[in-house]
């Protein structure tokens, strides 16, 4: 049971170190043609990042998983859901950082991905780190209902009504005025449903029973909404140096935020109310969702 924000801070620091080991295994090594694509693939993916949605795969994981069941296969299972989502992810900040989405420079504290090479190695990188997300949860070493389950879960969340969706929302949406519920909607698509993909593999990969998926999918609900609340907060009360990311360019961007919507205090007490939620729904979870509540309270509470 982790019962300390210490000892969360240090299985976090593992875990990051861990998943990052795995990514280094899956990923193409440098020296394989082509060689500069395979290079820039793994400047996206390595070296940088809090690997939140890893670790909420290891935490579902370990809340629904039965006494004395881990095995080196459930383990490679594990290891493989937390390296796709996180491949998913990455390949997600590199296009939205381009020209032609946020045309951001800085990611993770260095050069964007299109800097540091260039536009079109970059729109490569992206889109051959997304297949290889789907090739590493397909080698999974679960029976074959569970693989094509987690496959479905993972496109589903990265598609036209998740992630991709969300962002392409986003996108039309710069200079409007978007009603609380629409931001929702937005948000809930764009960063939202992979965070709660990581959420959901980690049960499935466990073999989550029904009320655990129950209890899954809705704290993967609150915090993936949380998560967003909490970026919008820290992009106008943070500093460049800190995020690691441009400060303050939403608002630069004339972009629809909580913080816009509904000021600074409002936009903190709504995460503190999904934060709040996301708790009650562990509740039956007992101790073994521990790591998860621990992970609320690094999401909604992180200061970059």
């Amino acid at each position: 049971m982790i019962a300390t924000e210490s000892a969360l801070t240090s299985w976090l620091a593992e875990r990051a170190q861990h998943i990052e080991q795995v990514l280094e295994r899956l990923l193409p090594p440098t020296n394989q043609v082509p060689e500069r694509l395979h290079q820039a693939m793994r400047y996206a993916v390595l070296g940088g990042g809090k690997r939140v949605r890893a670790a909420l795969v290891y935490a579902a994981g370990n809340a629904c998983m039965r006494p004395n069941t881990a095995t080196s296969a459930m383990n490679e299972a594990l290891d493989r859901a937390a390296a796709a989502v996180e491949l998913v992810h990455a390949y997600s900040l590199v296009h939205d950082d381009l020209p032609c989405m946020d045309d951001d420079m800085l990611r993770r504290g260095r050069p964007t991905l299109h800097v540091h090479y260039d536009e079109a190695t970059a729109l490569l990188a992206g889109d051959a780190l997304q297949p290889l997300a789907f090739d590493v949860l397909a080698q999974m070493p679960l029976a074959p209902e569970a693989v094509v389950n987690a496959t479905r879960t993972l496109a589903q969340a990265a598609g036209s009504l998740g992630m991709a969706g969300g962002q392409a929302i986003d996108l039309v949406s710069v200079g409007k005025t978007l009603s609380q519920q629409e931001l929702q909607q937005m948000h809930l698509l764009k960063t939202g449903a992979l965070l709660a993909a990581g959420v959901k593999l980690g049960g499935l990969v466990a073999g989550a029973h029904a009320l655990q998926q129950r209890c899954l999918d809705e704290y993967a609900s609150a915090i993936g909404l949380a998560f967003q609340v909490v970026d919008d907060v820290l992009d106008v009360t943070t500093d460049t140096a800190v995020l690691g990311k441009t400060a303050g360019k939403d608002a630069a961007a004339n972009k629809p935020t909580y913080v816009t919507l509904m000021g600074l205090e409002g936009a903190q007490s709504l995460a503190t109310s999904l934060h709040r939620t996301a708790r009650e729904a562990l509740s039956p979870l007992g101790d073994a969702a521990s790591l998860l509540g621990g992970l609320a309270d690094f999401i909604v509470l992180r200061d970059h």
